[in-house]
């Protein structure tokens, strides 16, 4: 199997491996041609570029790099009149009215998609685009068969589903959350403040083995983007400087404690890897905005699902459950909490931070970010909050369980002083330098 992530695609012969990409708001396109023994999927992340100065991604643009990959496919054997292809994704990311359509970036990605097929005369022989959900498109060389289906598996209902949990169960499951690190509560006083003990801090992360090593481990990572390897801490403070350090250390710490036991993950750290890429996109929001410091955004980003590790021991079971009334019924993942288990995890994450003795303006801006008109503290982090999430939830797929929300965007888009027609504009920007920082 191999994975084809968003803004890239892949050719595969007969003998090949498996193509597979996760789709919510972006667009899939398989093609096969079978008698030539060849295909190929491609994953788009948007329709063409907002303006004429951000076509700086083209491999992202299903205007741009449809017709390239369809030309590859030619020159690779393909033959056009042989072509087939199937296409997927294109969610919505939230309830729209007709003077919303700009917010309907992955329709208007299908749209454009479609209309090149058409210029081609490739014939689309399955179509699953629109609604609110998630999609996983497979495209199997051995058969030339493409599978379009919901990222969650769709499983037979247990019987009897697992009753509520009574209130004090989830008040002893919230007592008995992990830990989080010391030094994480340390550093979050120390970006709130703007009180750097920077010698003081990399002492004691050279004593905390673990988070040392996953804090390197990060920086190394493709979303840092760094030129050079970093090898130890010292190393990590001189390439990145103490503020960004400063936040990696923090995010390891969080990588540990968002370690859960595979309810609301739908990989291997979904919940980190989820809460890391709003950490990085609040934090460009912020810059690009104004609306709030990017060091506080960060935070927000980074810390916004803390309530999830409590109640993830009661998920598992429950997979089915909450998987059918998001998608039969189109409720939101905090609705279905509230029926299933009583609680969302907005609210106990809340009071995990309250426990933390964390700043007000994170207390509440966790408890909220899925409600941000009820925020009293910061109504611009707890929007940027919101935004973020569901820029993440709705364009970077297959980490989490749950669906878009995107009940409250226009109001967000708002409070944020962003119009309507460039929200496009800001999910490139947010795409160039957070998740793709070497086209930007």
């Amino acid at each position: 199997m191999s994975i084809v992530p968003t803004s890239q695609s892949a050719i595969v012969g007969g003998r090949g491996e498996r193509l597979e990409a996760l789709l919510g708001s972006c667009v899939g396109v398989t093609f096969c041609d079978r008698q030539a023994g060849l295909g190929g999927l491609i994953h788009l992340l948007l329709p063409e570029p907002a303006t004429v100065e951000s076509d700086w991604l083209p491999e992202s643009y299903a205007s741009t790099a449809l017709p390239r990959f369809i030309q590859a496919l030619l020159e690779a054997g393909a033959k056009k009149n042989q072509l087939e292809a199937c296409v997927a994704g294109g969610a919505l990311i939230a309830p729209l009215s007709s003077r919303d359509v700009e917010l309907d970036i992955g329709g208007r990605t299908a749209e454009v998609v479609g209309r090149i097929l058409d210029r081609e005369n490739i014939p689309v022989i399955r179509s699953e685009t629109g609604g609110y959900f998630s999609w996983r498109l497979t495209l199997d060389p051995q058969t030339w068969r493409t599978t379009i289906e919901p990222i969650l598996p769709l499983e037979e209902e247990a019987s009897p589903w697992p009753e509520k949990p009574a209130p004090e169960v989830i008040d002893r499951a919230i007592l008995r959350t992990r830990p989080v690190p010391q030094i994480a509560l340390k550093i979050l006083r120390m970006i709130e403040d703007d009180d750097y003990r920077l010698d003081q801090v990399a002492r004691q992360v050279r004593q905390e083995q673990v988070i040392s090593a996953r804090a390197i481990n990060l920086c190394n990572s493709p979303m840092l983007g760094l030129s050079q390897p970093v090898d130890s801490i010292d190393r990590a403070l001189v390439l990145l400087g103490e503020k960004r350090l400063l936040q990696v250390v923090l995010s390891a710490s969080m990588d540990i404690f968002l370690t859960g036991h595979g309810g609301y993950s739908l990989c291997r750290g979904g919940l980190f890897q989820h809460a890391l890429g709003a950490a990085l996109a609040a934090e460009e929001l912020a810059r690009l905005t104004g609306a709030v410091s990017p060091e506080t955004a960060y935070t927000a980003g980074l810390l916004h699902d803390i309530g999830k590790t409590a109640l993830d021991q009661f998920i598992g079971p429950r997979h089915p459950l909450f998987y059918r009334l998001t998608r039969e019924r189109g409720l939101s993942l905090v609705e279905v909490e509230r029926n299933v288990l009583g609680v969302d995890h907005a609210a106990v994450g809340g009071r995990l931070a309250q426990v933390w003795a964390l700043p007000e303006n994170l207390v509440d801006t966790i408890t909220h970010h899925h409600q941000p008109e009820q925020s009293t503290v910061n109504p611009s982090l707890t929007s940027l909050t919101y935004l973020t999430d569901v820029i993440i939830s709705s364009f970077q797929v297959g980490l989490e369980l749950g669906n878009a929300h995107g009940g409250q965007l226009m109001d967000s888009l708002k409070v944020l002083g962003i119009k309507a027609g460039s929200f496009q504009a800001v999910i490139e920007r947010i795409w160039g330098r957070v998740f793709n920082p070497g086209s930007a």
